[in-house]
């Protein structure tokens, strides 16, 4: 196995360096878990969960706004599943960065900072900023064969990876596990490591095969991190044989009935994948809905969003709520759901460059919204405010440090607490403040 595998497997360590801890005060857990349901390519905040009906037909678009079981809450008439459950979930429609940007915008997003690091681009680099697994493992970390995060189905890159998917500055000791096939094909079967599709026996032969190669590579043992990557190695071996998790990944052992409610495709399947992964146990699972960009319309805004984009969403997101809440998951289980921004106000404006049709709606990091359920929300509200072109925060504005701090005290950890990079540089987590208005 070369060390490409074992990075994508998210257990290789060539770079990881140890890193000493030192004790930190941690909050009271609101959840146990979290769902990271991240809409990759950003969709349009006006035309899904802050409606503008009464501006001009070139901003409010073409949807019109339908009431949800909350009095006085209106989202897009495209949703009308996820309308009947908005007791469940909170809408905040002011989070910004002003950034409006795929590659930033994303790690800004998954790894909670409101600006690059230093060293950092807008490629994946290790002088990135730890994806939300990466920081819960640094604070907590697991001895028992379960990841403290997987990521699915698709590994964002446009020909390079997009930044705040692994561990960055932290070391590739801390990436999580990555998982990229489609829960939806026919080919997704349980005992089988996914990513590199190997069965227990095949992986079993390179694990031989790899002890082999280590016993005559002794300046191996040179290396600062060397007993890092055996310890990683080990536990990629002991997940997959322990058959835990090949349980969670074996769809089939849900009713028919279930796997439909969530929807024959990618969404839905993952979404459900997601669910048995916490089931499992593991405590942070993100799931990235569709392929690369996904929600990007630069052209047939209102289209896409009707046809191909918004359907699948409705039916997945509201089952999801609805099995979470069955199981009895749902309290202790935080479930986000946010892209990297918005998109422009006005269709047809072009901002920064980028080929938008008039029918489209360009990258926009003014404003846009974020939705919480879960782990302790209070459902039934609307937090923050946008202006009547929804392109600023009226009141109440967020920032993804914000949105990374709720994320990190849901887990129990303290978002300010210091760690150490693998150069050994002390750093602050998180600089945010949890949205308190969720839970009140």
């Amino acid at each position: 196995m070369d060390r490409r595998e074992l990075l994508q497997v998210g257990f290789s360590g060539l770079l990881g360096l140890g890193l000493s801890r030192s004790a930190h005060a941690v909050p009271e857990a609101k959840a146990k878990r979290v769902l990271m349901i991240f809409l990759t390519g950003a969709p349009s905040h006006i035309d899904t969960f802050d409606p503008k009906p009464d501006a001009i037909e070139e901003i409010r678009g073409l949807f019109r706004p339908i009431a949800t079981k909350v009095p006085g809450i209106q989202i897009c008439e495209h949703l009308p599943l996820t309308a009947a459950r908005s007791d469940k979930f909170a809408i905040v429609r002011s989070m910004t960065h002003g950034v409006p940007s795929h590659e930033l915008g994303t790690h800004f997003l998954l790894s909670g900072i409101d600006a690059l690091p230093p060293g950092s681009n807008h490629m994946a680099t290790r002088h990135d900023w730890p994806n939300y697994a990466s920081g819960l493992e640094y604070a907590k970390p697991r001895s028992d064969g379960i990841p403290n995060g997987v990521l699915l189905p698709t590994y964002l890159n446009a020909g390079y990876g997009f930044s705040g998917q692994n561990g960055g500055v932290l070391g590739a000791k801390f990436d999580p596990w990555h998982v990229t096939s489609d829960p939806n094909s026919s080919g997704f079967k349980a005992g089988e490591l996914q990513t590199l599709g190997l069965s227990v026996d095949q992986f079993r032969d390179r694990e031989a095969l790899l002890k082999s190669v280590d016993h005559q590579q002794s300046l191996m043992e040179k290396v600062a991190d060397g007993k890092q990557f055996s310890d990683k190695h080990g536990k990629a071996f002991g997940l997959l044989k322990s058959g835990k998790l090949a349980t969670a990944f074996d769809l089939t052992r849900e009713p028919v009935a279930t796997r439909d409610r969530y929807g024959r495709h990618l969404f839905g399947q993952s979404l459900l994948l997601s669910r048995r992964l916490l089931e499992t146990g593991v405590p942070y699972v993100q799931a990235h809905m569709g392929s690369m960009n996904n929600w990007d319309t630069h052209t047939g805004n209102c289209e896409q969003l009707k046809t191909r984009l918004l359907p699948p969403f409705d039916l997945a997101y509201s089952a999801l709520l609805d099995d979470l809440d069955t199981r009895g998951l749902l309290s202790e289980t935080l479930v986000v759901t946010v892209g990297e921004f918005g998109r422009t106000p006005k269709m047809g404006t072009d901002n920064g460059g980028n080929i938008t049709g008039k029918d489209g709606r360009d990258h926009w990091g003014g404003c846009f919204f974020a939705l919480f359920a879960g782990g302790g929300v209070r459902g039934g509200q609307v937090i923050g405010k946008s202006d009547k072109q929804a392109a600023y925060p009226a009141m109440n504005p967020y920032k993804p440090s914000d949105l990374g701090a709720t994320v990190y005290e849901a887990l129990g950890v303290d978002p300010g607490r210091e760690v150490i990079d693998r150069g050994g540089r002390p750093m602050t987590l998180n600089r945010g403040t949890a949205i308190k208005a969720l839970f009140s």
